[in-house]
């Protein structure tokens, strides 16, 4: 659907590499190769963003790199679509606002890093009745046409968190 008003799926991969995970950085080659793109379309996107300010970019070496800007007056919008793209606030809305005793929810792998993909995986922080949780699923995977996985924890190690992003905790209810 958000195809259709974003035609470019550079652009559209490039809003999902920055917008999903604010903290994400990159440079024009890596993102090129990441995306199995020509540097030249990836650098047209590139410079349409940065000039509407939604990018900033900053140097490191010889190398320009790029993040979101989250001052931008559109970003907690645009984070909104991309969200809604995805299926992430589908899931949340009828999944974990539902559960018990849920404390917090990561996203992790491919869409946690900004990469486009069918598989949402997460962490889930707390006791809850996975049985019920799995009956969800598997009505969310139908809803928003991705498959999901899960793994609970108790409690996440701050060491392993750097590739892992929050996307829901107990005081966002």
């Amino acid at each position: 659907m958000i195809d259709a008003l974003i035609t470019s799926k550079t652009r559209l991969k490039l809003l999902l590499k920055f917008f999903l995970n604010p903290a994400n950085t990159s440079y024009l080659r890596g993102l090129a190769t990441e995306f199995s793109e020509s540097t030249n379309s990836v650098r047209v996107e590139l410079n349409r963003l940065e000039q509407a300010q939604m990018l900033e970019s900053f140097f490191e070496g010889n190398k320009k790199f790029f993040k979101v800007n989250t001052s931008h007056p559109l970003f907690v919008d645009i984070q909104a679509i991309i969200k809604k793209y995805i299926g992430i606030d589908t899931i949340i809305e009828n999944v974990l606002n539902r559960l018990g005793n849920l404390q917090e929810v990561y996203l992790i792998g491919d869409l946690a890093l900004g990469k486009e993909t069918d598989k949402i995986e997460l962490i889930l922080v707390g006791d809850i009745d996975l049985v019920y949780l799995d009956q969800l699923i598997l009505k969310m995977e139908n809803t928003i046409e991705k498959s999901i996985s899960y793994t609970r924890v108790d409690e996440v190690d701050g060491k392993d968190s750097s590739n892992m992003l929050k996307i829901w905790s107990v005081g966002s209810r």
